[in-house]
């Protein structure tokens, strides 16, 4: 079962979603409060089951309406996700993966881990 680990970090909050496995399969922005994090999760943990895919590396590819999940090829050509909300904002990105169908199958890692993950806050 995956899980939402919330770190402090020097300027608010992030969060990663990791899977059963420990892995980090996606990441937040960085919130100023916690409150904002937690809701950051919230947005994840609804979006993430119901989003739509659309794949940004096939050229002429459809664009699809929010939420959705866009893969795209970063500048150093690895494969990517990021996840947008209903209202078009990034509420989680991926690492870089060196093959598609890897950067696929994190993409449903998400969509499986986030509906009833569990959130860990930062020990004080």
């Amino acid at each position: 079962m995956g899980k939402f680990v919330i770190k402090h970090t020097n300027t608010g909050f992030k969060f990663d979603l990791k899977a059963g496995n420990g892995e980090t399969i996606a990441t937040s922005e960085v919130y100023s409060s916690m409150a904002a994090c937690k809701n950051g999760i919230k947005s994840v943990s609804t979006n993430a089951p119901i989003a739509n895919l659309e794949d940004q590396t096939v050229e002429d590819a459809a664009k699809v309406v929010n939420p959705k999940f866009e893969v795209y090829t970063d500048k150093a050509g690895e494969f990517r996700f990021r996840l947008k909300a209903k209202n078009g904002e990034v509420i989680a990105v991926s690492e870089g993966y060196k093959a598609k169908p890897s950067c696929l199958n994190g993409i449903e890692s998400v969509r499986k881990n986030a509906v009833d993950a569990a959130v860990v806050e930062p020990e004080e």
